[in-house]
This record gives C-alpha cells, structure tokens and sequence, in this order.
C-alpha cells in the first residue's frame, strides 16, 4: 500500500478508539449519572472536561511532536488515553468521572492532532481528500459500533466495563505507530511559548467551566459567571501577548487566507449544532422516548453508518461541484435534518428515526471533509502544524459549547414549559436552537470564491467569477519569516 493510504489507516486506530470511546459513554449517559446519584445534564461538565482539556492541550501537539517526533509523541498519547480510560472505569463520583475524562483528554490531544499532522506531512495535496478518507473510515467504524456496544454493555452488564473496550485498541495502536509512522520531525524547533499556554490553557478552562456550570447544576450562578469573566479577560491577555512574541502557541495571523478563514470560523458554527447531538439524542431517546440503552444505542448508529457511506463517494462530489457550492448547499441541509430530530416523538416509528438520522449522518460527514480538506488548501508545509493546532482547538471549543448550548436550550425549555424535570416536548426547542446556529454556517461559506481549494478538490478551476480580491490564490502562499514557528 502507499503511504497515502497506509499512514490513514494506522492513524485511524487513535480516531477508532477516540469515537468509540465517546459514542459509547453517550449512550451510557443516563446510566452513568444514575449510577452516580448525579441528574443527567450535569454529566454534561463530563462531556465538555474531555473537550476542553483537548482544547488546552492541542497547541502544544505540534510542538512536541517536532521536538520529540510524532511517533514518539503518538504512542505516548495512546498511553495516555488508555490510563484515563481505567480511571474513568474506577470512578465513583462525578468529580473523579470528571476529573478521569480531561486525562483521557490530555492524551486524546497529542494524539489525533499528531496524526493529522503526519498524514498532512507524508500525503501531497493532490491526494489530500483521499487520504483523509482513508483516515475517516476506519474510525468512523467506531461510532457505527459504539452506540449498540455501549447499549448493550450498560444493559446487560456494568456502564464501567465499556472503558475497558480501549485498552486492546490502544495497544494494537502502539504496535503500528512503531512499524509504520515515521520519526517526522521539524528540524527548526521554535521555543514553546509557555506563557501563551499558561495564559490560553487557564483561559479556555475557566470560559468552558464558566458556561458549561450555568444553569440548575454544578456551580452557582455566581461562581459561573466569574469563571467565564476571569476566562475571558485571560484570553484577551494571550491576544495581547501573541501580537508581541516571535512564535505564539496559537498562530492566529494563519486567518488571513480565505479558505482557512472560512474552516475556521465556519465549521466552528457548523459544529456547535452538531455537536449537541451526541448529548441530546440518547437523553430523549432514554429519558424523553424510555427506551433503554441497547435500543437507544441501535437507533442512534445510524448516524455513523450514513457518515461511512458518504465518504465512498464525498471525493467525487467535490471534483464535480467543488468545495463552496458543495459547502453553501450542504450547510442548510445539515442544519435541516438536525432541526427534524426533535419533532420525533415516543409514537414515531422508529424506522422513521433510523432513515432521518442515516440521510443527516450523511450531510454532516460530507461537511465535515469538505471543511476538514480546505482548511489546508493554501497553506505551506511549514504551516500545517501551527494550522492543525489552530482548527482542532476551535473544532474541541466548537463541539463543547454544543453540548453545553444544547443543555442549556434544554433546561431552557423546560422552565417555559413550567416543569423541572425533562420532558419529551422539551426537545423540539433544543434541538431547533443549535440547528439555527449551524445554519449560520452558509453566511460563511458563501463568501468563499467559486474556485476556492480547487487544487485539493480536483475540481477545474473557475475562471472570471467573483472579484478578484476575494478569489484566493492556488499558488503557494508567501513564505512566513524564517523565525515564524511550526506548532
């Protein structure tokens, strides 16, 4: 096999364990907050822990997979990953659950970004968007086994047992890291920019921990609101502080090119809608529907197995259509199936649920690999680390205030609705408010020129649309300064 092909697939063991891993504990949710004494949307301070903690540890990925090489560095992180998996599986308390989830966190940070980042350094352009297929399917495999595995266990057995499914993966990880990922290193090493990591690490956690306490649960209110205050005057000191060092942990002058923009900031929006579904989904399909774990689980896969078979043929559309009509479209039809999801109810037939979830599981993996392949269209070699790191954090940042949005559009819900507990009604208006926020997604994306990213899509080029001020270029983007850093 060639390495386009190889390096995916050997990397896609970290995204198997990765999206196994948190299917799994979503469909486990309600049983694990009942397991915990613990009301089921406070288990969502579990979910954005995880995210956040890989928000604060992605820019230092590329860093020490430079310094220390990314094989290095990505067998470490599955050993990492795997320690966080038994400490979640010892847990007795929400805290320690918490606490478990952000160093599964630190080792799910070093090493999906590290791999991206080798497939991005062994891949040329022009086999980008197959490589990166080769990298989605096999990982998407978990998502599709996740929910009905993680059903089952929580069923017929104990919640704790599913964090054990990690361990041989992770394992069987490590052996091919060894046989076939390269020791790919920079031979320029930047200085870490530890202050930025104090000052952006401290940030983020404060602002996620802040918003994701609001509501009913966890924290006063008071404690919440001071939380994201502190966090945010920490994030305008690092803005403050990357504008005047030499290798900032996160580059943000990497948003001049238009397509990278656009990735950013587009897919940002994109995801947030998308990444409630995860939290909301088995809440109404256990708590609001009653179905127990193992039907809750056999439901919600469709999802996933609509992702596997749209990215067979995601490279075709995208050589027939290019990345902005693809992009434009595809934003509004995603964001529509999402908004379908909560006028189901208990009566709904559930092949009825499967087909809904199987069509938007399709559009959302299509966006997904457009965004994911664009974000690199223009850039240099020497910018994809710095770039991976800047579109994972705001990809983790993105998906965490999701869950948090949809909870907090939930317990909203319910207080207009005059009860305290969850209801099934309560849904419908959850799940149109994060399908509003990812429809704002197409006001992005359509600012995109029609030939945008037309060298990594296949696409021919479009000659004479859109001014040409707005069109980005395909040749390589000017050089940054030999001191500009790489991670």
């Amino acid at each position: 096999m060639r390495p386009a092909q190889i390096v995916p697939l050997v990397v896609a063991t970290a995204l198997f364990m990765e999206n196994t891993d948190s299917t799994v504990i979503a469909t486990a949710l309600p049983a694990i907050a009942a397991s915990l004494n613990e009301d089921p949307i406070a288990l969502k301070l579990a979910l954005t822990a995880y995210l956040v903690s890989l928000a604060i540890f992605i820019p230092v990925s590329g860093w020490a997979a430079d310094r220390y090489g990314a094989r290095n560095v990505f067998r470490t992180a599955l050993c990492v990953f795997m320690a966080g998996s038994l400490a979640c599986a010892a847990s007795n308390s929400l805290l320690g659950f918490v606490a478990a989830r952000f160093v599964q966190g630190i080792g799910g940070a070093m090493m999906v970004p590290v791999g991206r980042l080798v497939i991005l350094r062994s891949v040329p352009k022009s086999e980008l968007v197959g490589a990166l297929a080769y990298l989605t399917i096999p990982a998407l495999i978990g998502p599709i086994l996740g929910p009905p595995l993680g059903g089952f266990i929580t069923t017929y057995a104990d919640w704790r047992w599913i964090f054990f499914i990690n361990i041989p993966i992770g394992l069987a990880g490590i052996v091919l890291a060894t046989l076939y990922i390269g020791d790919i290193r920079e031979e320029e090493r930047p200085p870490l920019d530890g202050i930025g990591f104090l000052l952006s690490g401290a940030g983020l956690a404060l602002l996620m921990l802040g918003f994701a306490s609001t509501g009913r649960h966890l924290l006063p209110d008071g404690v919440s609101w001071g939380c994201m205050g502190a966090g945010a005057v920490l994030m305008a000191l690092y803005l403050r502080h990357a504008r005047r060092t030499a290798h900032p942990l996160i580059r943000l002058d990497l948003l001049r090119y238009p397509t990278f923009r656009a990735a950013v900031t587009g897919g940002s929006l994109f995801r947030i809608g998308t990444g409630a579904i995860p939290f909301l989904l088995p809440l109404m399909l256990q708590i609001g529907f009653g179905l127990d774990p193992l039907h809750s689980g056999l439901i919600t896969f469709a999802a996933a197995a609509g992702a596997l078979l749209i990215k067979i043929v995601g490279p075709r559309i995208l050589r027939a259509h290019g990345f902005r009509r693809v992009m434009v479209t595809n934003a509004l039809i995603a964001s529509a199936f999402l908004a379908i999801n909560g006028l189901f109810t208990a009566q709904t037939p559930h092949w009825i649920i499967v087909c809904v979830l199987l069509f938007g599981g399709c559009v959302r993996s299509l966006q997904f690999t457009c965004v994911n392949a664009i974000a690199y269209a223009d850039l240099e070699s020497r910018e994809m680390s710095a770039a991976t790191s800047l579109a994972s954090v705001a990809q983790q940042l993105s998906l965490s205030l999701g869950v948090s949005i949809g909870a907090l559009a939930l317990e909203g819900a319910a207080s207009w609705h005059g009860h305290s507990g969850i209801r099934t009604e309560d849904f419908s208006i959850a799940f149109l408010a994060v399908a509003v926020i990812s429809a704002g997604s197409f006001f992005v994306f359509r600012r995109l020129a029609p030939d945008a990213g037309a060298e990594v899509s296949g696409q021919r080029r479009v000659s004479g649309d859109g001014p040409a001020s707005t069109r980005p270029s395909l040749t390589p983007p000017p050089a940054p300064a030999p001191d500009r850093p790489r991670a």
